[in-house]
């Protein structure tokens, strides 16, 4: 049966946080529906996995090691992707990461990164990206937010203002991207089976939330199948905002 899917097949997509959980799901469909796909993380041994399945399979794929937090590793990541195959179709900014922690505590390290890796690491690619997409008229960019990034709990405060901020640079590049042909799309996923939660250092919260996913976390394809929805539309649909969770997820 032929997966390749219209206006996904032949599509260059880059993707942040590829070696594992949400990015690598993307990765994975994605290329099955016909996309290359160039990949970027820390651990590069995940990723040379990765590669080597998705092209024992019959794709195309790269990968590059990037740390988001590093903005020449995140433009190497993009150009990289442009000298290979000519141009970037598609930027998923999917790197993240959750040490979720009371305030009081204040874990100020914890907030640093946070504040590195789900905003400044989504900025780095938007900069990335953005002038390959200008100068081709045409390119989209995916953001990875979070239901988080809706609602404010205990415990998330920076967290959430970290998925609030990807939220509002998201609204303001689909502003200023009109004239330019560029797509952007938010996903903000709740309880998604990933390696998320491992990134909570604080015991309490931890243990809170590794038995919270334990209980309705849904597989991480469920993001794949929502960002393969916004690529494929036709190039006059803009898919702004996807909010998706488990539907036994009340918050």
């Amino acid at each position: 049966m032929n997966s390749k899917i219209e206006n996904i097949a032949g599509k260059v997509i880059v993707i942040t946080g590829a070696s594992s959980g949400l990015g690598e799901a993307a990765a994975r469909l994605l290329s099955e529906q016909g996309a290359t796909v160039v990949l970027g993380a820390r651990r590069t041994d995940r990723l040379d996995i990765l590669v080597n399945e998705i092209k024992v399979n019959g794709g195309n794929a790269l990968a590059l090691k990037t740390d988001v937090t590093q903005q020449a590793e995140v433009t190497l990541l993009v150009d990289t992707a442009v000298a290979a195959y000519g141009k970037i179709d598609v930027l998923i900014n999917n790197a993240g990461l959750m040490p979720l922690a009371p305030l009081e505590l204040c874990r100020v390290d914890e907030w640093d990164q946070m504040i590195d890796v789900n905003i400044k690491g989504v900025l780095y690619g938007i900069a990335a990206a953005l002038a390959h997409m200008m100068k081709q008229k045409f390119g989209h960019i995916i953001n990875v937010s979070s239901v988080a990034g809706h609602k404010v709990t205990m415990g998330g405060a920076v967290y959430c203002a970290t998925k609030h901020a990807v939220r509002a640079i998201s609204e303001g590049l689909r502003q200023e991207s009109k004239a330019y042909n560029i797509r952007s799309t938010i996903v903000s996923p709740g309880a998604v089976a990933t390696e998320l939660p491992n990134s909570i250092g604080e015991k309490g919260t931890s243990d809170a939330v590794h038995q919270f996913y334990s209980a309705i976390a849904i597989p991480a394809n469920s993001f794949a199948r929502a960002v393969s929805f916004a690529i494929s539309q036709p190039e006059d649909v803009d898919i702004n905002e996807i909010l998706f969770r488990p539907t036994k997820q009340e918050l």
